[in-house]
Parts: C-alpha cells; structure tokens; sequence
C-alpha cells in the first residue's frame, strides 16, 4: 500500500511538473554562489572587440568568479582569426588567449564564416563554432539565465 501511494505521489509530482513548465530530466546548469553569468555580444568589427576585451579584463578584476561567454557573427567575428590585429597594429591572440586562460569561453557563429567565405582553420583556438550566432545569444538568456551585454 505505502509503495503503490509513493509511486503515485512520485508521477503526480513529475506530472505536476511537467505542465508547469520544469524538466525533471534537465537540471539547472551549477552557478557558484555569487557568480553572474554574462554574454558579451560582438557584431561590430575589431575596434568593437578591442572595447569589449578591456571590458572583460575590467569585468574579471571585479568580478573574477563570474562566467563569460563571448558570442561573434557578422563582422564580429574578425578579431578571431589568427592574422587579427585590433588599431595599433597588436595581434589580438594574446589577449583572447589570456582570457580563455580566466575562463572565459569564445563562440563563433558557423553561418557567419559559411556566408563570409572564411574557413574554421583561420581562427583562433580558443574560438568554438556554434551553428548560429543569433541563435546562441538567445539560448544562454533563455534557457542558461545569462545577462546580455553589448559593448
């Protein structure tokens, strides 16, 4: 009897769930106390990405246990491939390398490379494609609870 009313109460609870909306089979991604998850959204050009990446050392420096997630397309996507430089002629490799070293995750849009004609060897090695850039930014405040930013 108490089995066959565990079983119950387990599936109505389930079920319950279910229609409201929660996934009893997707766990909420683990977020260190304190941490603020935030996406940095780049779609301008190298003078945009040389803003962004002083925005995220400065972000680091106040915040070193928050998560950033930085997502490109469109023009975004220049500062990482290998033979960028940002204004003054720097490479940006060693910045996005110091970066990915802190954490902090590069994400490329693969319709972007596909439409501009330019091949996934050309970038950076930190950088990982995503199928669609838009897409992604959309994902990580929906479904992941990060904050948008745009420098």
């Amino acid at each position: 009897m108490r089995r066959r009313f565990l079983r119950h109460f387990i599936v109505g609870v389930l079920a319950l769930a279910g229609s409201a909306g929660v996934s009893a089979a997707a766990p909420a991604p683990v977020q260190a106390a304190g941490q603020v998850k935030v996406v940095y959204h780049l779609v301008e050009g190298n003078s945009q990405a040389q803003r962004a990446l002083g925005n995220i050392r400065n972000h680091l420096r106040a915040a070193p246990q928050d998560r950033i997630v930085v997502v490109a397309h469109g023009e975004g996507i220049r500062f990482l491939l290998k033979e960028a430089v940002d204004r003054n002629g720097k490479p940006f490799d060693d910045d996005v390398a110091a970066l990915a070293a802190r954490g902090v995750e590069f994400r490329v849009c693969r319709n972007t490379l596909a439409s501009h004609d330019v091949s996934a060897e050309r970038l950076l090695p930190q950088a990982s494609l995503v199928e669609s850039g838009v897409a992604e930014v959309a994902r990580l405040q929906a479904q992941e609870g990060f904050v948008y930013l745009r420098p």
